[in-house]
């Protein structure tokens, strides 16, 4: 395996960090030591403060710019921004990107193996926002890198973003929340409920401990994802899209636009990390233990940029709305206009250009 970064070393390219020991988390479990994968792109400046951190989202990776290949199955996910000349300049930036604890591209996850040779499976633990960005802060701390230059994320990379500006303010200069809330809201728990149950009451799915059988909880995933992908999109979008145009096998087009999308995650990511990571997502809530959401904001220091999307059916703009106001000279909301919903935070590039650029100055 790749080690750790060292100048000189090409973009994109995948290394990791491990940390040995039990790590204790905020559920009281622990984890017997981790890996992160992570990528970076550019170089790191003499005293360490040109360093951006960008958090994906739920099934996104640490292949935030680039071509596909060399175990890539597509391009970055913001490659339009991440790059020589590009809103985050390479040249001027040294940008990291890490796949999140309890994901399924490099980093530990459900599907590594223990010392006993098998997959954790039902054995990995219950892991918050919280416990994630606690082990980002040995990646920040391997890199030698006190203080982000700014921290950027959107989904569930921005939840992570929030986490690490309130539980580590003096580590985050700058600070971009695109399309997350400060909570995850009843709605949003709920519409996670039964993908998590697609996944866990499919037959393959053995209580988590798949992994050795040669079967995989498939079919469960691809339903999951098919109600994940709804209430990432607009219904105006899928109204002009699609309508109710039907197929030459008795489905209707939009059915196959979401059996599309479902069999592309199948064939790229592991299920038992959908199900950690969705739960995650559900625990998201930056005022637990702090107080509230209210005071656990007062203790942003960083400048800050909020963000949320007009069309957003998962994420209203309201919340986005209600962040801004609790963060201390973060001003109004800004709003992405566009009719492609929740994945506008992955679409309009421009948009996001536009609020990042001055926000990294």
């Amino acid at each position: 395996m790749t080690g750790a970064w060292r100048p000189g070393d090409p973009p994109g390219r995948r290394r990791w960090v491990t940390r040995t020991g039990a790590v204790r988390l905020e559920s009281g479990g622990e984890l017997p030591g981790f890996t992160l994968a992570y990528e970076t792109w550019g170089t790191l400046n003499a005293d360490r403060s040109n360093a951006v951190l960008i958090e994906h989202a739920l099934t996104g990776d640490s292949h935030v710019a680039g071509p596909a290949g060399d175990g890539h199955p597509s391009a970055g996910w913001w490659d339009a921004l991440v790059g020589p000349g590009r809103p985050v300049d390479t040249e001027e930036y040294f940008v990291v990107a890490p796949n999140v604890l309890g994901g399924c591209q490099g980093s530990t996850g459900p599907s590594s193996l223990d010392s006993d040779g098998r997959a954790l499976g039902s054995r990995f633990p219950a892991l918050t926002i919280r416990d994630q960005v606690s082990a980002e802060t040995a990646l920040a701390d391997d890199l030698g890198i006190a203080r982000w230059a700014a921290v950027l994320g959107g989904s569930m990379g921005g939840m992570r973003a929030l986490e690490w500006a309130v539980s580590h303010p003096a580590r985050v200069e700058a600070l971009l929340v695109l399309a997350a809330p400060a909570a995850a809201s009843a709605d949003q728990i709920a519409w996670a409920s039964p993908q998590l149950h697609a996944i866990t009451g499919d037959p393959h799915w053995h209580g988590g401990d798949y992994y050795d059988t040669g079967e995989a909880p498939h079919a469960g995933l691809g339903v999951a994802r098919r109600i994940a992908h709804v209430t990432y999109r607009s219904e105006p979008e899928l109204a002009q899209r699609f309508g109710r145009s039907p197929q030459g096998d008795g489905r209707f087009a939009v059915e196959s636009y979401l059996d599309h999308h479902a069999e592309k995650l199948v064939r790229r990511f592991d299920a038992g990390s959908y199900v950690t990571l969705a739960r995650s997502m559900n625990s998201h809530d930056v005022g637990r233990g702090r107080g509230g959401v209210a005071a656990a904001l007062s203790r942003v220091t960083a400048r800050t940029v909020v963000a949320g999307v007009d069309s957003d059916r998962l994420y209203p703009l309201a919340q986005s709305v209600e962040l801004a106001a609790g963060i201390r000279g973060a001003g109004e909301a800004a709003v992405i206009h566009s009719p492609y919903g929740h994945d506008s935070f992955l679409i309009e590039t421009a948009q996001i250009a536009a609020l990042v650029k001055p926000l990294l100055g």
